[in-house]
């Protein structure tokens, strides 16, 4: 799907680019998990495709191992997911995910980026149908493994018929539903496939052009709500830089 691997690519370097940020963020995801499903790996599927992102990202196993550890105690913050979603400057629909402990900061937060760069925030779901949810597995290749079935078996498991073959890692990368992502980690994992990544998505359907200035002002607002802890991906429709100057 190229459409959907141009953008993930250019918002993920975007998202990811500040380490202690992203180590701060899937802390937060294991949090979750261990609440939800215990802090034992094998026993806690969700769990295990977090610390397989967490080793695709670099996250040192200390951090995993303490992140895990602190999950567990008593006094640990009761993270929810909330997301906001409103335009920004330029009519470029926005869409932020976050995990936080307090939606009142939370909103507060969101809602003060919005109005320094003269955008809207609106209604939960009111943008939702301009853009794709989707959960992302990546996996290591398996040798003389036949793509073709491996698809098919997977659209029973509401996996896309279209994916992402990454040569240079050797891996591939499908995209589903999200209601879909417990069946299709057991599904890969049962079929003996390593999985390096599993995570959520908002792919938008649209892309918006904008100029260099358009840009850097989108950029901008991205960078500032990122900044905050409780942020965990902001997304917009934007066309990214990439397919922009692929065009010219």
């Amino acid at each position: 799907m190229g459409r959907a691997f141009e953008y993930r690519k250019a918002t993920k370097l975007k998202r990811w680019g500040h380490m202690a940020r992203t180590f701060t963020k899937l802390g937060k995801q294991i949090t979750i998990a261990v609440k939800e499903g215990g802090a034992d790996p094998e026993n806690n599927p969700n769990l295990r495709a977090i610390i397989a992102t967490c080793k695709r990202e670099n996250m040192p196993k200390d951090n995993i191992a303490r992140a895990i550890k602190n999950a567990q105690g008593k006094d640990q913050s009761e993270y929810k997911e909330v997301s906001y979603e409103g335009y920004g400057p330029h009519g470029i629909a926005v869409f932020v995910d976050t995990l936080t402990d307090n939606t009142t900061r939370t909103v507060a937060d969101v809602r003060s980026v919005f109005n320094k760069f003269n955008g809207n925030l609106g209604k939960q779901g009111s943008l939702s149908f301009l853009f794709d949810h989707k959960c992302v597995f990546s996996f290591k290749k398996k040798k003389d493994m036949d793509m073709d079935n491996l698809i098919l078996d997977l659209i029973d498991y509401g996996v896309d018929d279209d994916y992402d073959d990454d040569e240079e890692n050797d891996e591939i990368t499908i995209y589903g539903d999200p209601k879909c992502f417990a069946d299709i980690q057991k599904y890969l994992e049962d079929n003996g496939y390593e999985i390096t990544a599993a995570e959520f998505t908002r792919i938008p359907k649209d892309q918006q052009e904008v100029t260099p200035e358009q840009r850097a002002t989108i950029n901008e607002m991205e960078e500032k709500l990122e900044e905050f802890d409780d942020v965990q991906n902001v997304y917009t429709n934007m066309k990214p830089e990439e397919d922009t100057e692929g065009e010219a």
